[in-house]
């Protein structure tokens, strides 16, 4: 992985990371789920206290991969981890090892934590990101299952008794 430099990403970036995210988004084949904005990441990750950070990695000025995650912690390992959100490589970087070098960036940055694992979700129609994952040792915890609530479901969750 010559000529790439991975890097903490600032406000000044919000464009760039809004970019990778929305190729992201297309990749999976959903874009019209994609409604974040640049503003959001502005006013949710570069505040006093942001709720995610992000890694771009660049070749130049062009954004060949990014990385966002944020803290979280285990009750049952007792222990703190990083929660891997949204790990982007362009088409042409893929395969020459930009991602596992994001990964371990997190990590690094992570340890400022004192995180002791990594969690993340992969799509179910990504089977590129599960067999990437697997090479690199991460296994599915047969003993959790994602669930969401959004939009009215979520609004109304605040008002039940």
């Amino acid at each position: 992985m010559t000529g790439y430099t991975i890097r903490r990403a600032t406000a000044a970036d919000a464009d760039r990371l809004h970019a990778a995210l929305a190729r992201l988004a297309l990749h999976l084949g959903s874009p019209e789920k994609f409604r974040a904005r640049p503003a959001d990441y502005l006013r949710h990750g570069f505040q006093a206290e942001p709720l995610f950070r992000a890694l771009i990695a660049e070749e130049g000025a062009t954004t060949m991969g990014v990385a966002v995650y944020f803290p979280e912690f285990s009750t049952m390992r007792g222990r703190p981890g990083v929660y891997l959100q949204d790990l982007w490589v362009a088409d042409e970087a893929r395969g020459g090892g930009l991602g596992p070098q994001l990964l371990a960036a997190v990590a690094r940055d992570a340890a400022g934590w004192q995180a002791s694992y990594m969690k993340l979700s992969a799509h179910v129609d990504n089977p590129g990101a599960i067999r990437f994952y697997r090479r690199l040792g991460f296994a599915e915890d047969a003993g959790e299952q994602v669930f969401v609530i959004d939009g009215a479901g979520y609004a109304g969750l605040a008002e039940r008794a």
